[in-house]
């Protein structure tokens, strides 16, 4: 009897997941939850309509479904602790405890373990509610910009402002910590020292000791070309990187990752899952931005489909604690993800509008060089694909350079519309000549 696998969750990287998890030989169905209406379509796949705040509904559908192990798509539900209510249940769960999850739950908190780990990373100083909001504006008015104001919790991928205008920093300070708006995770700030550099994703995935890096990313984080507009979730994303060689990433492995994983599990909370590594390479070397506790959206678009035969099989070696008799082997060269987003997006994205083109743009991926991701999409009533979030789909091009799974990727987008539909017509233009 073949494995069965649920996958948490309902957007884009979900959908990579399930995409993969499917393909896999062993496993004999997916069981997604929410899921969506492109990864109902699935070989093997099954949608359940449970959110991924309901940890306790989650692990009932588990039972029920005779689940063999349960793969984390969303941060929230780690820092919630799904995991460990799992576990208490007696269920097999890919993603780490809710203390482990602190690494992205709080930025302040990855600071410390970073400090404690020796590993490089910006300098930043932590402001903590209203009552500390005048101590925040005095320090960005005393110092020289740029400025780095970051939400201490989970925001989306939108707690950070990056400035040179003092008085927009402030503002941004003043929306976290007095206006709410981002909740109680904007509630603490860090005020962190700009980094000049370019930015890199690094996924691993690691047993709590041994790990296995997966193919480095890079995503574009602004809304309009030339990294113009406010911060998003990702507009986009490709792999591999090609500043981060083979050389390059060992030493990534060795300063950040390891000494990190290392700290972790002297505390007694040993980190079983994927750790997600936002980096910039400075000239001084790579420094951490930010840990994320699962895999990476849009990352997941890119890495997944480079190395999915393998991704089940580094699952359950991690499971096991024998992840070091695993080597990831990407089998395509290079991907490019290109996010087709809602109007209004990402502030107030409009949504119910008609998708046009998707079975199209489908056609372009009958050859394997472009998988077609849903990202927040429904059915209507007519059984047809509407939007129902801000990153509606990832359009994903795979080839052997940069070049061409970029083309494959703009191709297959050509074919879709949908009224106010926008997206970045640069993802991995300025790294084609070294590919």
């Amino acid at each position: 009897m073949g494995l069965r696998v649920m996958v948490v969750g309902s957007g884009g990287r979900e959908h990579a997941l399930c995409w993969a998890l499917s393909r896999h030989e062993e496993v004999d169905a997916v069981i997604a939850a929410p899921g969506n209406p492109g990864i109902a379509e699935l070989p093997k796949t099954a949608v359940f309509e449970v959110e991924p705040n309901r940890i306790q509904e989650l692990a009932d559908l588990a039972e029920s479904q005779k689940t063999d192990v349960t793969v984390v798509g969303p941060e929230q539900p780690l820092v919630d602790g799904i995991t460990d209510y799992f576990e208490s249940r007696g269920l097999v769960v890919f993603g780490p405890s809710r203390e482990c999850a602190r690494l992205e739950g709080s930025k302040s908190f990855a600071k410390k373990v970073m400090e404690r780990a020796g590993v490089p990373t910006p300098a930043a100083k932590v402001f903590e509610g209203p009552e500390q909001f005048g101590d925040a504006e005095e320090y960005i008015r005393a110092t020289e910009g740029p400025w780095v104001v970051k939400a201490d919790g989970l925001a989306a991928g939108k707690g950070v402002l990056v400035t040179s205008d003092a008085q927009e920093a402030v503002a941004w300070a003043r929306a976290c910590m007095i206006e709410e708006r981002f909740g109680t995770a904007g509630h603490r700030i860090l005020l962190e020292e700009f980094a000049s550099g370019k930015e890199a994703s690094v996924l691993v995935l690691t047993d709590g000791k041994n790990i296995v890096p997966l193919p480095p990313a890079r995503d574009y984080k602004r809304l309009g070309d030339g990294d113009e507009g406010p911060n998003t979730g990702g507009m986009g994303a490709f792999s591999p990187v090609p500043e981060i060689d083979e050389r390059s990433l060992d030493y990534i492995l060795e300063k950040i990752f390891e000494p990190v994983i290392d700290s972790v599990r002297k505390t007694g909370q040993p980190y079983l899952g994927v750790l997600y590594g936002g980096l910039v390479l400075t000239e001084e070397g790579p420094k951490v931005l930010e840990f994320n506790v699962r895999f990476g959206d849009p990352e997941a678009q890119v890495v997944v489909p480079r190395i999915a035969p393998s991704l089940l099989d580094a699952i359950d070696a991690a499971l096991a604690g024998e992840l070091d008799r695993v080597k990831v082997q990407p089998v395509y060269d290079a991907a490019v993800c290109v996010v087709a987003a809602s109007s209004g997006y990402p502030e107030k994205p409009k949504t119910g509008m008609r998708i046009e083109g998707l079975n199209e743009a489908a056609e372009h991926g009958r050859d394997g060089k472009v998988v077609l991701f849903h990202a927040g999409t429904k059915r209507g009533p007519g059984g047809e694909i509407l939007t129902a979030g801000g990153r509606v789909l990832a359009v994903t091009g795979l080839g052997d350079s940069i070049r061409s799974a970029r083309e494959h990727a703009y191709r297959a987008l050509e074919e879709i519309s949908f009224e106010g539909m926008r997206f970045r017509s640069d993802i991995a233009a300025g790294v084609e000549e070294n590919s």
